[in-house]
């Protein structure tokens, strides 16, 4: 009976030892106004040539709502912390398809290692580049049904385009850790099973830029950080990443 109320008791032991060690870190973003410019879209007929391909519509209800949900969050780990590098054998494949003439997503975090697929789902020919200093690259022409990968072993913010469509524009936030988060709608966000340690959490918006708050996880205590953006103070930094 003693064994086995002791094999019962060490894995309840462990379980909550490694609960105990991983916190989060959460917060909100606070937006006030539209920071994001509205595109003017130049109709088809001036830069396509051959099938017509109706343009997606990009319409938004709630632009406030918009610009909160395009805040990414990532950590930024003190050195000697646990997990600060990335493992690439942690970075899934992720994936942005070239639909009605735009991207989608237009927007997306990955972590350093993730290898990103570049879907045509198009009756049209494509060209993705970018030439932003992370990670720049030339994919060439390919028509639908075919795809192109594109590795990225660099931190930072990768700007893509379309050679053919000059409407087209994604972002790439490559994180430096696997310690990141997109907030919704309503400005919330979670960055889960982070371990005890000195981080800075930085928040990064296209139109408003980067902003930084120095956070300290210890076993049993995550952290907030809110981010009222955008805001002139020395939170703010003024390097692109590009």
């Amino acid at each position: 009976m003693r064994f086995r109320s002791l094999a019962f008791v060490v894995p309840v032991v462990f379980a909550f030892a490694a609960c105990a060690v991983a916190q989060d870190v959460t917060g909100t973003i606070l937006i006030k106004k539209r920071l994001t410019k509205r595109s003017v879209t130049a109709s088809v007929s001036v830069y396509q040539r051959g099938t017509a391909v109706k343009l997606g519509n990009g319409d938004e209800q709630d632009p406030l709502a918009y610009e909160r949900s395009r805040v990414i969050l990532y950590l930024e780990a003190a050195p000697g912390t646990a997990g600060a590098s990335t493992a690439a054998d942690s970075a899934h494949p992720q994936q942005i398809e070239q639909i009605d003439r735009r991207f989608s997503p237009d927007l997306l975090v990955v972590p350093v290692g993730t290898t990103v697929s570049f879907p045509n789902m198009d009756p049209i020919f494509h060209n993705i580049f970018s030439l932003s200093r992370p990670k720049s690259f030339d994919l060439g022409s390919y028509d639908k049904g075919d795809t192109r990968t594109v590795t990225f072993p660099k931190p930072g913010i990768v700007d893509i385009y379309c050679h053919l469509h000059p409407n087209m524009e994604a972002t790439v936030v490559v994180a430096p850790t696997r310690w990141y988060a997109r907030a919704d709608r309503s400005g919330q966000y979670r960055i889960p099973d982070v371990p005890p340690g000195q981080y800075t959490v930085v928040a990064w918006h296209k139109s408003a830029g980067f902003f930084r708050k120095p956070i300290t996880i210890e076993s049993g205590h995550g952290a907030v950080a809110d981010f009222f953006i955008p805001i002139q103070d020395d939170t703010r930094s003024t390097a692109s990443g590009n």
